[in-house]
């Protein structure tokens, strides 16, 4: 059982992509990391011994911290925290048990580069709709927090990729985009190696409004209609990305959750 400051690998499973999840702080040595070099969806690296200065940009934040095997590295980067008024857990067990526990992992040789802040920044065509949203919901949940996006004119995203150092999706020709049938939230879940069952049946969802296909499932034509109309609720494309995130998060939670839920109301009266 975990003491009071420490979380389990079931525990911290059930929070990952949640708009409520922790900051995760991987704090494993150099050498620990290049021998298993994949990360806990969502999380970030972070120098154990530099905890003073990144401690501060966790201000108002509830952290958890992974070593190896859960021991002095994170412990001590977490009591430090904690020092600073900063809610800090420890993850027990530590990476070792995340992977023994079969739990799903980030493919960092997929990582892009990262800005002198430390975020990975993308770039793709403005006034999105549905792919261009569930793409940085998908980042912003499972990859990258912090993930800067950029909505430019179409004919300019490669361009702007290059002088600005950002990685383009969701055009043609590109490495994160459309695969034959499949959408670029597919393909970033491919290429990501997030096999979690929720997101897969998120990506059927995405996958039919994007491409017209509804008969890829019900729930479609209803992430379709309420796409269109947040593109045309808003002119900023980032306010529609930050208020249209909720749309997602409520779609995973019901594909993680509650898929097999129905409702009804008034109920039908049974006779006497």
């Amino acid at each position: 059982m975990p003491s009071p400051t420490e979380i389990s690998a079931a525990q911290l499973s059930r929070l990952i992509g949640l708009p409520t999840a922790p900051v995760i702080i991987d704090v494993r040595t150099d050498e620990d990391y290049a021998a298993a070099p994949r990360l806990i969806p969502g999380s970030v690296r972070r120098d154990p011994f530099d905890v003073t200065n990144w401690s501060k940009e966790l201000t108002g934040r509830n952290v958890v911290v992974v070593c190896q095997k859960g021991l002095k590295l994170s412990q001590g980067a977490a009591a430090w925290l904690r020092h600073e008024g900063i809610p800090a857990e420890t993850l027990e067990g530590g990476f070792v048990a995340w992977l023994e526990g079969a739990y799903q992992t980030l493919d960092v040789a997929k990582l892009p580069h990262r800005d002198a802040q430390g975020y990975t920044v993308w770039v793709t065509r403005a006034r999105p709709k549905i792919d261009r949203i569930a793409c940085p919901w998908l980042i912003r949940r499972f990859v990258d927090p912090s993930a800067v996006f950029l909505f430019v004119s179409p004919s300019e995203v490669k361009a702007v990729a290059e002088r600005f150092a950002a990685t383009p999706f969701d055009i043609e020709d590109v490495f994160w985009s459309h695969r034959g049938e499949l959408c670029t939230f597919d393909t970033m879940l491919a290429e990501f190696g997030l096999a979690d069952p929720a997101l897969q049946k998120l990506a059927m969802i995405v996958r039919g409004a994007d491409t017209a296909r509804m008969d890829l499932a019900p729930e479609a034509a209803g992430l379709l209609a309420v796409s269109l109309g947040f593109s045309r609720m808003y002119r900023d494309d980032l306010a529609q990305l930050d208020a249209a995130m909720a749309i997602y998060d409520g779609f995973y939670r019901w594909c993680r959750d509650a898929g097999d839920e129905t409702h009804n109301w008034p109920s039908p009266k049974v006779k006497a």
